[in-house]
């Protein structure tokens, strides 16, 4: 029951934070140690990555999800230079949104959405994030650090223990992307 009591400490303080300001006109970080923390210090990056970590463990063949969000959030750093969206920090908070709830309603929703359908969401999701991040970090380096720091946020997310926590988890996520939504708009 400890657990459930930590869980509900956490899901509210996630509910109740502000985004950080981890976004176009905060600056540009390089290095790798920078490229590293920046995901981390992120707060709707943060969240987007548990969310597809716990996703990933409830989805029959889930171990495509990470890889996909890596890989695209990687192409949208790219195109950062180049590609600039209206509306991008409301298009984030929505992607926390949707994955949050994706987490939060597997594994019954598993059986309905294949998983292409799922790539495709993921990859989506991970290259609007891509493009906010690219814009704020230089070199090779900074982007090692990102992308190591994403993957390690993304395991973290998948080991969580038990079906119910990670549902739970889920739908914190979801409700902080709500806020966010909220914030954004």
């Amino acid at each position: 029951m400890k657990t459930m009591h930590k869980a509900g400490l956490l899901a509210a303080g996630m509910a109740l934070a502000l985004p950080a300001a981890a976004h176009p006109g905060h600056g540009v970080d390089t290095g790798f140690l920078a490229g590293f923390l920046h995901p981390l210090t992120g707060f709707d990056h943060l969240l987007a990555l548990l969310a597809v970590g716990l996703w990933s463990r409830q989805q029959r063949q889930g171990v495509v999800l990470a890889p996909s969000f890596l890989v695209m959030m990687a192409l949208g750093a790219s195109c950062a230079g180049f590609l600039v969206l209206p509306l991008l920090e409301t298009s984030i908070a929505a992607t926390v949104l949707l994955l949050g709830a994706l987490a939060a309603c597997a594994p019954s929703v598993q059986a309905r959405v294949p998983r292409e359908a799922a790539v495709l969401t993921v990859g989506a999701c991970a290259f609007l994030h891509g493009l906010a991040h690219g814009r704020e970090l230089a070199g090779m380096a900074s982007g090692a650090g990102f992308i190591l720091a994403s993957c390690l946020v993304i395991a973290a997310g998948a080991a969580l223990p038990g079906p119910r926590l990670r549902r739970l988890f889920g739908a914190a996520i979801g409700a902080a992307g709500l806020c966010l939504l909220a914030v954004a708009a």
